[in-house]
């Protein structure tokens, strides 16, 4: 074979993979609507499970059982509360925000600043214990 040839062969190769790799890429972007609905269901954000009274199985949405019987933990764990709502994150935001105008503001002495701090700080460290017993009770 001659030089010629040689390139031509190569170079209808590389047009070649070039090509069978963008057909595989492109393909790869096609999703139908119940893939689309079924990936959109996944990204969703998890619903609170809500665990009865005494020890048992979690009610509706717990962790998944394998048809032999046994715990499947492939499947995405869910929260074990319901979390504190956006309507709630902005009062609190609010009252932070409003404790700290009044210290720069000077009509709050630095002592009633340090109260206000130091009763968050125990709300905080203590927040958790009592939450804690109320669910256990």
């Amino acid at each position: 074979m001659t030089k010629n040839g040689i390139r031509r062969i190569a170079t209808f190769n590389r047009t070649a993979l070039i090509c069978a790799a963008a057909a595989i890429a492109l393909a790869g972007c096609n999703l139908t609507a119940e893939q689309k609905a079924a990936a959109a269901a996944k990204r969703a954000a998890p619903t609170a499970v809500v665990m009865p009274a005494t020890k048992g199985d979690a009610v509706e949405g717990g962790l998944a059982k394998s048809p032999d019987g046994y715990p499947n933990f492939g499947a995405p764990l869910t929260a074990a509360n319901v979390q504190m709502s956006d309507e709630q994150a902005a009062e609190l935001q609010h009252q932070l925000t409003a404790l700290a105008a009044r210290r720069k503001a000077g009509t709050i002495s630095e002592a009633e600043y340090q109260a206000k701090a130091a009763e968050m700080r125990r709300l905080a460290a203590e927040h958790g214990a009592d939450t804690l017993s109320e669910i256990s009770k």
